[in-house]
């Protein structure tokens, strides 16, 4: 398939849903081996004990996520994503989840502060890299590579391709945000294998997006992530869309639009 040319588009009644998370509903795609991500407006916090609908989240998601991954595909780091296809929803690859939340953290800030007692904002050594096992139920515990391949969920040679994606996809996002005066604090991404014939690939998939990165104003440490949401400061919709016109993908006029937005093809 061309994956250029436009898709037929099927209503969302009469798509088979395969997966819902959270913040996303993964739907059949068009063509075998593509999926539909439909981004939702729920915002999440503390494993879904912290819930609630923000207007106009999953536009802004959707619009930045499209626009970093296809920087990322344009520099050879192979992700999931082929393109954007209306205000809430992606054409991606079918991929493999591999059952990981890989955390890049470049400044203590969360759970790295409140486990080992460091300050907020301290920057570290050197960026760090953390594995979580993703199961809701556990509450995503922290695991080490030695409970990883111990229980088959990736092999010695998965790690070693996730850490190097990881590290490539750190280095661009640090230069990408400073760039526009925000700071990455840390950041979590998802990978999965992607089977062609009998070649696998571990590539980069799931989302990038404030729900999924700290981000602090450069200046002022102003907090432009989900931490509104969690910490209860507010004003959450209005730094992701501080986030997206920084990136040069929301101009005055969609700002404005942005709340309560209508699908369109």
């Amino acid at each position: 398939m061309d994956f250029l040319e436009r898709p037929r588009y099927v209503p969302m009644s009469r798509r088979r849903r395969i997966y819902e998370g959270k913040a996303k509903i993964l739907y059949e795609g068009p063509e075998p081996g593509t999926l539909i991500q439909h981004f939702k407006d729920d915002a999440t916090a503390f494993n879904n004990k912290k819930h609630a609908v923000i207007d106009g989240k999953g536009v802004l998601n959707n619009r930045i996520s499209e626009f970093i991954f296809t920087q990322l595909n344009s520099l050879g780091v192979p992700t999931h994503f082929i393109k954007r296809l209306n205000m809430r929803e992606q054409l991606i690859r079918e991929v493999e989840i591999v059952p990981l939340e890989v955390v890049v953290r470049n400044v203590a800030a969360g759970s790295l502060s409140t486990r080992l007692g460091i300050p907020e904002g301290t920057a570290l050594p050197r960026s760090i890299i953390e594995f979580y096992y993703k199961n809701d139920e556990l509450g995503d515990p922290m695991v080490s590579e030695e409970h990883i391949t111990a229980f088959g969920w990736a092999s010695p040679q998965d790690i070693d391709d996730i850490m190097a994606l990881a590290i490539r996809v750190n280095d661009f996002l640090s230069g990408l945000f400073l760039g526009v005066g925000i700071r990455l604090v840390d950041f979590k991404i998802e990978f999965g294998r992607l089977w062609e014939g009998d070649m696998m690939r571990i590539v980069l998939a799931d989302e990038i997006s404030p729900d999924s990165c700290r981000l602090w104003d450069q200046s002022s440490g102003e907090k432009l992530d989900k931490d509104r949401f969690r910490r209860d400061l507010g004003g959450m919709l209005e730094a992701y869309q501080e986030v997206a016109r920084r990136l040069g993908i929301l101009n005055d006029n969609e700002r404005n639009q942005t709340t309560g937005p209508t699908l369109v093809q």
